[in-house]
């Protein structure tokens, strides 16, 4: 995705936004452990190194933005909701976010909409997942709301999705997210950034999206083939070659047979042909 130098129409910035002069944006309370730090990074980082966004009617694709532990604020009197990760299209970042506080977060004011999903990753029993926090983005009116829970902690199942509709969220299954054009979570199992664990991807039907050191990887494998077959095909030439040569070789040789043979013919007044 490109960073626009001019602002873009989507951002409200001619609209006079609420006072939030009062408002903390950051709390500088550190993350729950190192998986969810991996597992928030993993969902974020393979989306802007192998998804290029929705598709648009032009035959492009549509902006996105995707954060980790960034808060939702949905209005300026009330306390915002931090998802572990969400997904918004047709939002990017503001050029001026490092210095402009409207800009550093998620203002459902300033952005013009709710995230599309929310993701919260499970790491005890505390963080009322299910509860408040679902109650919360219910109220926004976020499309999908997603909870990922590896240890069961909260219920039988590791992975719950909801869909909003007109009496509030109702349990989905774990498809297609028809808001972001094809993409899917799903659990996977692997090692990321040297941790084996189960976590969860994205897909894009059934392709699992990358991450950009798997890309890095992918296309490593895809030169070391190229390579291969690019020696096996000089191999082969060379083979073909020295058995030309040898033909050659072996071609040259009758002929010098052949011209002593002679030689010695003419010697005696004889002739081959006699």
């Amino acid at each position: 995705m490109t960073t626009p130098t001019e602002p873009d129409p989507r951002w409200n910035s001619q609209v006079e936004g609420p006072d939030i002069s009062h408002i903390e944006i950051e709390d500088d309370q550190p993350v729950d452990n190192m998986y969810s730090e991996k597992q928030q990074r993993l969902l974020t980082e393979s989306l802007y190194s192998s998804w290029p966004g929705p598709r648009s009617g032009e035959g492009g694709y549509r902006p996105f933005l995707a954060t980790a532990n960034v808060g939702v604020f949905a209005t300026a009197h009330d306390p915002p909701l931090v998802p572990d990760v969400l997904v918004s299209v047709d939002v990017s970042v503001h050029p001026d976010a490092a210095h402009e506080k409207k800009h550093q977060t998620y203002f459902l004011w300033e952005m013009g909409k709710a995230p599309d999903v929310v993701i919260e990753v499970v790491s005890n029993k505390r963080g009322g997942e299910l509860g408040k926090r679902k109650r919360g983005y219910e109220r926004m009116g976020v499309p999908y709301f997603v909870v990922w829970d590896p240890e069961r902690l909260l219920r039988e199942r590791e992975l719950m999705a909801y869909a909003i509709s007109p009496s509030g969220y109702i349990p989905m299954t774990t498809g297609e997210l028809s808001r972001l054009d094809g993409l899917s979570l799903r659990p996977w199992e692997g090692a990321y950034e040297g941790m084996v664990a189960r976590w969860l991807r994205w897909f894009e039907g059934e392709t699992l999206v990358a991450t950009g050191s798997e890309r890095a990887n992918a296309e490593q494998q895809r030169a070391d083939t190229e390579q291969q077959r690019a020696d096996t095909e000089q191999q082969r030439a060379d083979t073909e070659q020295q058995r030309a040569d040898t033909e050659q070789q072996r071609a040259d040789a009758e002929q010098q047979r052949a011209n002593r043979l002679a030689a010695l013919l003419a010697a005696h007044g004889l002739s081959a042909d006699s």
